[in-house]
């Protein structure tokens, strides 16, 4: 097959194109350009996609004798990630920039253009297994290293995008196994520390770049029944679970920490509480989507039993689903889901993207869009 094999300029990406290579396909190597903001040139590249980084993707490409390009993509990004995450967060929600990537940028444009221009399929470095059904339909499945799986930010993907993905590492036990072989390959990125920061954040602080982009006026912290506790410099600032940097002037009655349980813009209030009312029982969410065929239930609106996901390194908890199906105002018909958690999860935030599996399968995901706690309802 044509192959584009993404190259992020990691190690992971550059063992992936190796392998499409040595599996005898017809592979060409391009870097995304995403960012043209100066601090993203940083040493040790604990982001992704920076000047570094297309330098070490180049190296990659010449090391396995592929043709290497560039494409700008930095418009698309600021539009479809970053700015996506600035309004997430000025309406009090709790956004995951890489999977907006996944889905707009990697899988959506760059998908859309390799396709255009005549390749049969993307290749990239995540941990994540494509495996044909009895008809030859794709069904997206976790990797064999579950440590390193990223099937969860791939949870996006829809069944024409599986169609066209390629992800060479889906059987590789080990990270370690990974870097080992870049070294016997000669690839300089197979010590590479891996990326872990939001790429458009430079310095990591997340909070400190968003007082820049989001105005935030100060207003009241205020505890479950509502009672002024506090004071905030902007509700933006804070994330649902978080436990430092309240200042809090009004200590709680038990003595114990508070948590924030809720944020609410329109008010300019944030709400805190004991650590036991952040256990959610219940998720609702928007933007459903499905990778690859639905299973039948989703057609009936019948529950499924199935395992559910709302971090990329978090455990799966079991849980149980069904679709709900609307008209709106404007005559469009609109898909929901709702998931009832065996055991509550902590911490759950409108804006996170919640993933459904069975067995090893991903389902399909959904932006929460609202999480509720039985036991913080009875109070």
């Amino acid at each position: 097959m044509r192959v584009l094999a993404a190259m992020s300029g990691g190690v992971d990406s550059a063992v992936a194109a190796a392998r499409a290579v040595e599996a005898g396909h017809d592979v060409v190597g391009v870097h995304l350009a995403l960012s043209r903001m100066p601090g993203t040139l940083r040493t040790g590249s604990r982001g992704c996609c920076t000047i570094e980084d297309s330098r070490d993707a180049w190296r990659a490409c010449d090391v396995l004798g592929i043709p290497y390009y560039v494409w700008d993509f930095s418009e698309r990004f600021k539009e479809d990630v970053v700015q996506d995450f600035i309004d997430e967060y000025a309406a009090g929600r709790t956004p995951n920039p890489c999977m907006r990537c996944n889905e707009r940028i990697k899988f959506a444009a760059l998908l859309e253009k390799a396709i255009a221009l005549g390749f049969d399929a993307v290749c990239t470095g995540h941990y994540a297994k494509v495996i044909q059904d009895a008809d030859g339909n794709p069904e997206l499945h976790r990797a064999a290293d579950w440590a390193k799986d990223q099937s969860y930010v791939l949870g996006v993907l829809t069944h024409e995008q599986l169609k066209h993905s390629m992800f060479p590492l889906a059987e590789t036990p080990s990270k370690a196994e990974v870097r080992a072989e870049a070294e016997r390959r000669g690839l300089s990125v197979a010590n590479k520390p891996d990326s872990h920061d939001i790429c458009f954040i430079p310095d990591g602080d997340t909070a400190g770049w968003l007082a820049e982009k989001i105005d935030m006026t100060t207003g009241d912290i205020v505890d479950e029944a509502g009672t002024k506790v506090g004071e905030h410099p902007g509700a933006n600032a804070f994330t649902v679970g978080q436990r430092r940097g309240l200042k809090l002037g009004t200590p709680a009655a038990d003595g114990k920490p508070r948590f924030v349980l809720e944020i609410r813009p329109k008010e300019n209030k944030v709400v805190v509480g004991p650590e036991a009312l952040l256990a959610i029982d219940e998720i609702r969410g928007i933007k459903v989507s499905w990778a690859g065929l639905p299973i039948a239930e989703v057609a009936t609106g019948a529950e499924f039993d199935c395992y559910a996901q709302v971090r990329a390194h978090g455990d799966p908890v079991p849980a149980k689903a069904f679709v709900e199906r609307h008209v709106d105002d404007a005559g469009i018909a609109r898909e929901g889901l709702v998931v009832t958690l065996v055991d509550p999860l902590r911490g759950v935030a409108p804006g996170q993207t919640i993933v459904l599996y069975q067995g090893t399968r991903v389902l399909g995901q959904a932006t929460i869009d609202a999480a509720r706690s039985r036991q913080r309802a009875e109070l």
